[in-house]
This record gives structure tokens, C-alpha cells and sequence, in this order.
């Protein structure tokens, strides 16, 4: 029984993996799991049996990705109510003629749908999307980091989109997270983003973190940081008053939306 749940937990943070990249190779993935590479395409056939995959020589890719691409869909669309509540109040923060950074995701593209009627705006964003977006008002200045892109999350990372931001300040940025948790902190589904992320952080002087509360008390694979990396915490109601409690009392603001 315990082996079976190892497994499948294991299968569910490769899918985790493959949602956020768009594609893996085998070898890559027997790596950071620390597992064979007859274990990962075990773990493959079965996500292919189950409608999620495409397996290829030597790795795999996400099904959904060219439709998502063509139709500009992001993979993360659940809690979107909660998102959306959490985007309008992270707006409410950015007053006209600001200079910010918006993070790729779900919910720092509520917050960018939320901005549309500032002016004189600067934004930076490793987000196409977010990009397509705010490119197109008058009101804004639109910068994009260089980068590789992963189709999953509409988003540019790696190395050469961590070094963008290498000699650039800005007063806030509104940074996302696949999951936070006291102890393991901020985590995500993949290593690619978290070069970008730390330079993100780097560069700001304020850091507001938008997520919501399902995400609160989960991990994922790998580690940005603790908490005390971000200054501001914008969440729904539905965060629970033990986990309001322990974040304020490490330093950060919480903000329910």
C-alpha cells in the first residue's frame, strides 16, 4: 500500500512537473526525483493511459499544450473567483506612474486585468500573456525579460530571464507560488522559475505575494525561499485564522481580499 502511494504521489508531482514545463526529458525527470529512468517511464505510460500525456522518444510532453498556446489559455484556471478578488485588491496598491513587475500566472493576470485603466505605467513581466495585455493601452510602458518559453504558463524563464533584472530596481512586485507552507516555505512544480523568481525578489523593493488559500499549507517540488522573503500576503477568506496568525507573526502582512 505504501509503495502504491509513493508512486502515485510521485506521479502527481511529475504531472505537476509537465503542467508547468510543457514537456520533460526522461533522463531530466529521473534526476530530480531520484528514481530510475525505468520507474519514470513507467510513471509516463500510466499518465499517458490516463489522458494527460504525450510520450515521445526519450520524454514526454503535456496533451493540452498546442490548444492552449492557440487560444492563449493559461493551465491553472481553478479558484478563479478567489483569484479574481485577490487581483482587484492587489491593484488597488499600484497607483499611475508606478514602475512594477508582475510574475506569470493565473492570478498576477488578475491583478494586470485589474490595472488596465492606470496611466503611465512601466511594467516588467516574464508573462506573454500579461504582456499582449497591457502592450496594447496606451497608458502603458511594457517590458519583457528574454528567456525560454513554457507554453503551459504562457511565461519566459531560465537563466537569461533571471539576468534581466540584474541592475534594475522597481518599488513593488506582485510575485505568484504554486504552494507556501511555514515550514518548506514557497514552492513550485519545477526548477526553471526559481532563478527568475530570486531576481525578481532582488529587485524589488516591496514584494507582494497573490495567492489563494488553497494553496496555503501545500508543497510542491522545489524550494524559492521562507516566507520572510516576501513583505505582503494577498489571499481570499478562505485562509484559516491559525495560518493568518503564524504568517503575521514571522513579519508579513496579510491582506484577505
Amino acid at each position: 500500500m505504501r509503495t502504491r502511494l509513493l508512486a502515485e504521489t510521485r506521479r502527481r508531482k511529475v504531472l505537476d512537473w509537465l503542467q508547468e514545463e510543457g514537456s520533460a526529458r526522461v533522463r531530466t525527470l529521473a534526476d530530480a526525483f531520484n528514481v530510475s529512468e525505468v520507474t519514470i517511464r513507467q510513471d509516463l505510460e500510466k499518465l499517458e493511459a490516463e489522458g494527460y500525456i504525450t510520450r515521445e522518444h526519450g520524454g514526454a510532453f503535456l496533451k493540452s499544450v498546442p490548444q492552449q498556446v492557440r487560444e492563449m489559455a493559461l493551465q491553472h484556471r481553478d479558484n478563479m473567483d478567489a483569484k479574481q478578488r485577490i487581483g482587484r485588491a492587489a491593484a488597488q496598491l499600484v497607483g499611475d506612474g508606478e514602475t512594477i513587475v508582475l510574475d506569470s500566472g493565473s492570478t498576477t493576470t488578475e491583478v494586470a486585468a485589474n490595472l488596465l485603466t492606470r496611466r503611465d505605467m512601466t511594467v516588467i513581466t516574464n508573462a506573454l500573456n500579461i504582456a499582449l495585455m497591457l502592450g496594447a493601452e496606451s497608458g502603458f510602458e511594457v517590458h519583457m525579460t528574454g528567456g525560454h518559453f513554457k507554453a503551459p504558463t504562457l511565461s519566459l524563464s531560465g537563466e537569461r530571464s533571471a539576468d534581466y533584472f540584474k541592475g534594475l530596481f522597481v518599488r513593488k512586485l506582485f510575485l505568484a507560488t504554486a504552494a507556501l507552507d511555514l515550514e518548506a516555505g514557497l514552492t513550485y512544480p519545477a526548477l526553471s522559475d526559481i532563478a527568475v523568481k530570486r531576481a525578481m525578489i532582488e529587485a524589488a523593493e516591496r514584494v507582494y505575494l497573490v495567492a489563494d488559500s488553497s494553496k496555503i499549507g501545500v508543497r510542491s517540488f522545489s524550494s524559492l525561499g521562507g516566507l520572510d522573503l516576501v513583505h505582503v500576503l494577498i489571499t481570499d477568506d478562505g485562509i484559516k485564522p491559525e495560518d493568518r496568525a503564524a504568517i503575521e507573526a514571522i513579519g508579513v502582512q496579510v491582506i484577505v481580499a
